[in-house]
């Protein structure tokens, strides 16, 4: 009997599923839940690709959604966990997408979600407040040498790519840990650093630019192998002599199962959105680097971050 249910399930199954295919996505419009709040990289890199992409697609129609919280656990959790009908997608970022499950219990699996495009690499930067009475790096090694505790510094979140890039250069600079605040995304961090609350904020250098052309900000290195063109002021971290080359990676997902012919449509209007000429001029106008990802070759580079976190995980746990 047990038999004969399953068969019937599975057979019922089948039509459904070929009409979702068949339908896709003409019923209702496709969310695109973004893990972090509004005004992150994350959130710019969604809301400019994401219209290009619905484009290239007849009768899509996507809408944007915010849901942050635990440093992108939440919004990443919905992606998962939604239907896998071409109805709902996700953005994310690597390396928090894989830190978040080897840290704690999540409600997802990070290497079993659908890889659709990776978008943007964007590298890491330390950075303070334009009047900082820190100057630079040396200055930073030496106040945590010589006051330990005096110093504190804002973060994306928990196993985010900022907070695993600080521990990095803590070990490296032999410094006593300097007080980790985890925010949800870089737009609640960057008017708690402004108003005087913090040391330091770690971010991406997407977001360092507007701030640092406004002089209110004032980058100290950044985790690039060369020094950013937009930044040509701050040094590497490799300059100062810390070997660290970080990045954080934004891309677009979706749940687990999704049906390959779906997929497809949705990786064939990626490909040539992100070699639309329009937004090759628009990301270079807002500096965004890119690093365009197609299917397989994105959840190739996810798995090897994810590889990596696993091995530094056992050697340099990361807590809050």
């Amino acid at each position: 009997m047990i038999q004969r249910r399953a068969l019937l399930a599975a057979t019922l199954a089948v039509p459904a599923l070929a009409h979702a295919q068949a339908t896709w996505p003409n019923e209702k419009p496709v969310e695109v839940i973004v893990p972090f709040p509004p005004g992150g990289g994350v959130d710019i890199m969604t809301r400019l690709v994401m219209p290009l992409v619905a484009a290239r697609i007849p009768g899509m129609t996507a809408v944007v959604t915010n849901k942050p919280g635990a440093g992108s656990q939440l919004g990443l959790e919905a992606v998962f966990n939604a239907a896998p009908d071409g109805y709902t997608l996700g953005a994310t970022s690597t390396p928090a997408h894989s830190a978040i499950p080897i840290e704690r219990a999540a409600r997802y699996r990070a290497l079993d979600f659908t890889f659709l495009a990776n978008v943007v690499e964007d590298p890491n930067c330390l950075y303070v407040r334009g009047d900082s009475p820190l100057r630079s790096v040396a200055d930073l090694v030496k106040q945590a040498r010589a006051k330990p505790g005096s110093l504190d510094y804002g973060t994306t979140g928990i196993g985010s790519d900022d907070h695993i890039m600080m521990l990095t250069f803590e070990a490296l600079a032999e410094i006593p840990p300097l007080t980790h605040v985890p925010f949800a995304g870089s737009a609640p961090l960057v008017p708690q650093l402004l108003g005087g609350h913090l040391a330091m904020g770690v971010g991406n250098t997407t977001e360092l630019l507007p701030l640092a052309r406004e002089g209110k900000t004032r980058g100290l290195a950044v985790a690039s192998a060369q020094r950013v063109p937009d930044l040509p002021e701050v040094p590497t971290f490799r300059e100062l002599g810390f070997d660290i080359v970080a990045a954080a990676a934004r891309g677009i997902v979706a749940p687990p199962g999704l049906p390959p012919a779906i997929a497809a449509r949705l990786e064939e209007a990626f490909r040539a959105a992100l070699a639309d000429p329009g937004f090759l001029r628009e990301a270079a106008r807002q500096s965004m680097p890119l690093h365009p990802l197609v299917g397989a070759e994105y959840r190739q580079m996810a798995a090897q971050v994810d590889a990596h976190l696993r091995a530094l995980w056992k050697l340099r746990p990361w807590k809050g």
